[in-house]
């Protein structure tokens, strides 16, 4: 959410307001670059999107090949800094009064651009068309709400994995974001604005309006000016004060208590505004406010309910003007919704619910680009979140002038799909722990990243060195993380479900937005460099070792190559304060067995029988771990006869170590379900890969501890942080070693 700063506070609210200052490097970001528009104008809000590419750095490694006689270097590697353009989507929602000035803003900043049209949709498309075409200078083509209501609503379920949430007004978290099932259809979408519109979708392109009210007109602009003398997000303001039972007439006032014999509790409300029919007095009309919206709501909810038993859904998306995310509507619709189905079918909030018109209306026009064939992520550096759910302050803060929403997504250029080695991708939930509902691990991790932060920009400026602007660059990195931390720490649902992942995630789109790919890359060179010359020794040290111990020191290598870990706190302070810390002091820093969670008498009995098919290796991409940890250990495997794949993140990576198969994912884990690059996806089921190894603190127990595959798999790690360990019931150094196998009969149970 970005703040516009005003100078003239007397402007009405009902009026165009020019007297804002748009700050450029927060709101309609890259418009210099921007290609396609597409607008979406409610009766009080204005969403725009356009398409843009955005200039960024990004780390490349050249490898050498030294077997070629024009070789004239000893180098085997060199890392470089190089330019790379990719594909953004801006989507900004600001007040209508602002839409004059805004347009004047993009024109004033548009540099160069080939569209000719804006697709728009929404009720205000027709009243600002002519102002729309005067200031840009592009003809306006309509598009049908509903289409691009459904268009929206279809991208933001497939391409954002927390999109979809529960709300829960009283418990720890109010928010509980759902895991998006891999096939979206079908589900029922009720669009709440002046009407009522229940929605069934099939498909992409195949929907049907089902049914609707027309329930929704009775808090019009006109009762609520007349009545209450206030606009309807402040209506809903006085309705979060009130209490209904002043008002309404309920089951007990009739019965002076439950009604048995039909299933009717005391507190169910029997007649809406029943009191104030028959009491000759004024009611608060904070009282009046509540009893207004808990009727529409019921009305609503029931209708729900009844359309979706009807044609068997259980899926259910609530939307439009009515909602946008205030608390008071949620936990009135989420109520009636609980009561009528009785649990069975939930009601499901959407984080960008505001943005689903102008997405489609964008999607409408860029068909012919097809941007349903790439996947987008959304990026946290460039989007505002959603806004606190306190009653104090969301409703105003919505309705307050200056106050602008941000949602950016970055396109990424390759397929991605899911393991198909999973059980059941549909339960696969890949964070070990929800930082949304667990306080103490969120103040933890919280801390942790902000008591980070200079090491991080230090880093990020030493990485650079031959650039003068650097640590400018790094100090606005820091300015906006911190921000981004405060945000998260006062509201931890911003970005869907809170984890060590996306604290990570969003730690990395802000040093990319900053141009800083890689803070680590000198860092990583000069361990590389070390690992490598020291590789050979290792490898003839095992050779020598009778098979049985060789296997357990296989094991302790990798595990010894994960303690090397600058992410880690306890870990970068050995590191920078002996730099004579190696691959042999680490294996001392190990626990000695039996570890924490020691499977290793299992997985070395398994190894006395036949050899794996194929082996599906998720490693670090640098530095001693995969170098002097996992090679060695991967060489054993091949000896055996099976072959082996690794899959390494897909940033700045030791490539010329192996053939690496690339994984688009994050710096630090990695997701197993929509996530995985469709050539490394087709060549683990073309392999008949039989086992998994999934290595480092990161991938192993921050995510996918608990992921239930298909085939054996192996899961390795070094806990390296000292609350963590202590919470696990361990201490620094602890080890991990979790060796899994299908059979249930079979199966290794370790709990954490």
């Amino acid at each position: 959410m970005a703040e516009c700063v005003g100078v003239d506070s007397s402007t009405s609210a009902h009026t165009m307001d020019k007297s804002i200052i748009l700050p450029p490097d927060e709101i309609f970001r890259n418009l210099e670059n921007a290609k396609r528009f597409a607008i979406d104008i409610g009766g009080s809000l204005t969403k725009l999107a356009y398409y843009s590419t955005v200039q960024h750095k990004v780390a490349k490694v050249r490898s050498f090949d030294h077997t070629a006689k024009e070789a004239h270097s000893d180098k085997l590697y060199e890392i470089s800094v190089q330019e790379e353009v990719t594909a953004r989507l801006h989507f900004i929602k600001f007040e209508n009064t602002y839409i004059e000035t805004c347009l004047d803003f993009i024109k004033d900043h548009l540099v160069n651009t080939e569209t000719k049209v804006i697709k728009a949709t929404g009720g205000g498309a027709h009243k600002f068309k002519d102002l729309i075409e005067k200031k840009l200078g592009l003809k306006v083509d309509k598009e049908d709400e509903m289409t691009c209501l459904i268009k929206g609503c279809n991208f933001v379920l497939r391409n954002i994995p927390h999109e979809a949430f529960v709300y829960t007004k009283h418990a720890d978290s109010e928010f509980r974001f759902q895991t998006t099932h891999p096939d979206i259809f079908p589900y029922l979408l009720v669009n709440i604005g002046s009407g009522v519109s229940i929605v069934k979708v099939e498909s992409e392109d195949k929907f049907e309006r089902i049914g609707g009210s027309s329930i929704a007109n009775l808090p019009t602009p006109a009762l609520m000016f007349s009545y209450f003398g206030q606009r309807f997000d402040e209506l809903l303001q006085l309705a979060s004060k009130g209490q209904h039972t002043s008002v309404d007439m309920l089951v007990k006032d009739i019965y002076g208590g439950s009604y048995g014999s039909l299933g009717l509790t005391g507190d169910l409300i029997a007649s809406s505004f029943g009191k104030s029919a028959t009491a000759d007095k004024e009611f608060p009309k904070e009282d009046m406010a509540k009893s207004l919206l808990h009727m529409i709501s019921n009305d609503i909810g029931q209708l729900a309910c009844l359309y979706a038993k009807l044609h068997n859904l259980s899926r259910v998306y609530f939307g439009g003007f009515f909602i946008r995310g205030h608390p008071v509507t949620m936990h009135t619709i989420t109520y009636s919704i609980n009561y009528f189905t009785k649990g069975e079918v939930q009601a499901l909030f959407l984080r960008h619910e505001g943005y689903l018109g102008a997405i489609g209306a964008f999607l409408k026009g860029a068909e012919e680009d097809n941007p349903n064939q790439y996947r987008w992520v959304e990026n946290y550096a460039g989007s505002s979140g959603l806004m606190s759910v306190s009653p104090d302050m969301n409703p105003m803060q919505r309705a307050r002038s200056g106050t602008f929403d941000m949602l950016e997504m970055d396109r990424l250029e390759r397929q991605l799909v899911k393991l198909p080695l999973l059980q059941d991708p549909s339960s696969y939930i890949p964070d070990t722990v929800d930082l949304t509902e667990d306080a103490l691990a969120r103040e933890y991790w919280l801390f942790c990243f902000e008591d980070a932060l200079d090491g991080v920009v230090q880093r990020a400026v030493a990485s650079q060195p031959d650039l003068p602007e650097a640590p400018e660059r790094a100090e606005k990195f820091r300015q906006k993380y911190r921000h981004k931390l405060q945000t998260l720490r006062h509201q931890p649902f911003a970005y869907g479900s809170l984890t060590v992942r996306s604290l990570l995630d969003t730690r990395e789109h802000c040093l990319n937005e900053f141009n800083f790919p890689d803070p680590y890359s000198k860092i990583k060179q000069r361990e590389n460099d070390l690992a490598l010359k020291y590789y050979l020794k290792a490898v003839k040290a095992l050779e020598k070792l009778e098979w049985e111990d060789r296997q357990l020191a296989l094991v302790s290598g990798v595990l010894a190559g994960n303690v090397f870990d600058w992410g880690a706190k306890a870990v970068s302070d050995v590191l920078e304060s002996d730099p004579e810390f190696g691959f042999e002091e680490a294996k001392r820093q190990l626990e000695e067995r039996p570890w924490l969670v020691d499977c290793y008498d299992q997985w070395f009995e398994r190894l006395k029988g036949p050899p794996h098919r194929c082996a599906l290796f998720f490693v670090d991409n640098s530095g001693v771990d995969i170098i002097l940890g996992v090679i060695p250990f991967v060489r054993e495997l091949l000896s055996r006869g099976t072959e082996v794949v690794l899959a390494s993140n897909s940033g700045p990576a030791l490539n010329d170590v192996t053939n690496v198969l690339t994984l688009d994912s994050f710096s630090y884990s990695f997701l197993l379900s929509s996530r995985l690059d469709k050539v490394l996806a087709t060549l683990v089921r073309e392999r008949k890969t039989d086992l998994v190894i999934i290595e480092g603190m990161g991938r192993a127990i921050h995510t996918n501890y608990y992921a239930m595959l298909s085939c054996e798999s192996l899961k390795m790690a070094v806990i390296k942080n000292s609350w963590l360990a202590d919470r696990l019931g361990g201490k620094l150094f602890s080890v991990v070693f979790k060796y899994e196998v299908p059979n249930r009969l079979h199966m290794i149970h370790s709990t954490l």
